[in-house]
């Protein structure tokens, strides 16, 4: 069994000013995402210049912001809200869904496009490889804060989190950061390294976002409050993944299928 590193969820303190881990893994994710759309936008053929990619990254982090907390209130504790509304800023506790903030970005995306006159899978297309480096370091957050964490294990790399009972527990969240940071990078960067048809990148983000994260939750802990919704396993985390690779698949066959009608 590993010893779990109680890392002090606040990374700085200046007076009343209380800087958490969680906060600036957003802004790791959202400064990684920058940069990496700017290496994207010297490239021949870049449908977006630097300026845009600056109001890009502008627009994917309020729609992830707002998306991903309306998202995890309607999914994950509405009850909870409703009865602690003033808790809906505390945003700093975590408490944020990544299909909500998928759904917000997408909004967000299709309201630059149309600003930009642009096709939205055009757009999403350059922006799906930059939103794995934020996905990672969000994981950390979860890890540091000591949330979100896996189900009761025997494995030598089980973790004691404090707030989780005497058991070992998987540690889920570095599962997620490997699988929907590390790895999602690399597959959608390298993929998307060459021209694809549009939507054929942004469908393999969603499968293997999907896929990732439906592995994942065989190893989370479900939020107790809601706990398995069928058969023993099946989680509020993988019914909302689902949609997504057959999404994605969709999106993929349509893509290939009519760059092979034009070809």
């Amino acid at each position: 069994m590993l010893t779990y590193p109680d890392i002090d969820p606040i990374a700085l303190s200046l007076g009343p000013l209380k800087v958490h881990w969680y906060g600036i893994m957003y802004l790791v994710g959202f400064g990684a995402a920058w940069w990496l759309g700017n290496l994207r936008a010297k490239l021949p053929n870049s449908p977006l210049t630097a300026e845009q990619v600056s109001d890009l990254i502008f627009y994917g982090a309020l729609g992830a912001v707002l998306g991903g907390r309306i998202g995890y209130i309607l999914f994950y504790d509405f009850a909870n809200y409703i009865e602690h509304p003033l808790n809906i800023f505390k945003v700093w506790q975590g408490g944020m869904a990544f299909h909500g903030g998928l759904i917000g970005v997408a909004v967000a995306m299709w309201l630059y496009s149309r600003k930009l006159n642009l096709k939205f899978f055009v757009l999403t297309d350059f922006l799906v490889p930059l939103v794995p480096v934020g996905l990672g370091a969000g994981r950390i957050g979860n890890f540091i804060n000591g949330e979100l964490w896996g189900r009761t294990t025997d494995v030598p790399w089980g973790m004691v989190f404090p707030y989780a009972g005497e058991l070992p527990r998987h540690p889920s969240q570095l599962y997620q950061a490997g699988m929907e940071g590390l790895l999602l990078f690399l597959i959608i960067w390298f993929y998307s390294s060459k021209p694809r048809p549009t939507m054929a990148v942004s469908g393999l983000f969603l499968i293997c976002y999907g896929i990732f994260r439906i592995v994942a939750e065989f190893f989370r802990q479900p939020d107790a409050h809601i706990g398995y919704l069928a058969f023993g396993w099946l989680t509020e985390g993988q019914l909302l993944s689902l949609p997504m690779v057959i999404a994605g698949a969709t999106l993929m066959l349509f893509a290939y299928k009519r760059q092979a009608q034009t070809t």
